[in-house]
């Protein structure tokens, strides 16, 4: 299983990278079957469609319950670059995703074991499991890359 984590987590890096040329926080997600179906691709898109819940995560979500014919998404993986936020766990408990794997942790947003961990809180009605730490460093790496430009970028236009 762990060599299919990594496949997929590529093509979520991929999405993210995707993200990170069109300005966007370069953040990308993979849903997939528990066949290995994937189901859909998706990155971040807050800035294009000026929308504060276009998140790889909700994209990903949103394009395969289209695809399932149902918004629960019972028995999937959703492969996503970087620690999912509170509103992206949110929608993944209520979609009840299986299983949420992520490269790299958001220590400011994330509620995924890092900030918070919604995942594991028995109040709710899904927990699910989490799989940390596959291609960290690459994912790491793109986040902190991007945020680093964007940080340098501000500074030399003040």
């Amino acid at each position: 299983m762990d060599r299919n984590h990594t496949e997929f987590m590529r093509l979520a890096l991929n999405e993210a990278k995707k993200a990170g040329q069109k300005d966007e926080v370069p953040v990308g997600a993979v849903l997939v079957s528990d066949s290995g179906q994937i189901l859909s691709f998706a990155h971040n898109q807050v800035e294009k469609l000026s929308d504060p819940t276009a998140h790889a995560e909700i994209l990903a979500l949103r394009s395969g319950a289209r695809k399932a014919f149902n918004y629960r998404l019972l028995n999937t993986t959703l492969y996503v670059t970087v620690e999912p936020c509170v509103m992206c766990m949110g929608a993944i408990l209520h979609a009840r995703v299986s299983r949420v794997v992520f490269g790299t942790y958001d220590p400011k947003w994330g509620a995924a074991g890092s900030l918070y961990n919604f995942s594991k809180d028995d109040r709710l009605n899904h927990q699910l499991e989490i799989v940390h730490g596959v291609c960290y460093e690459e994912c790491r790496t793109l986040i902190q890359d991007f945020f680093r430009t964007r940080r340098i970028e501000q500074k030399n236009s003040k």
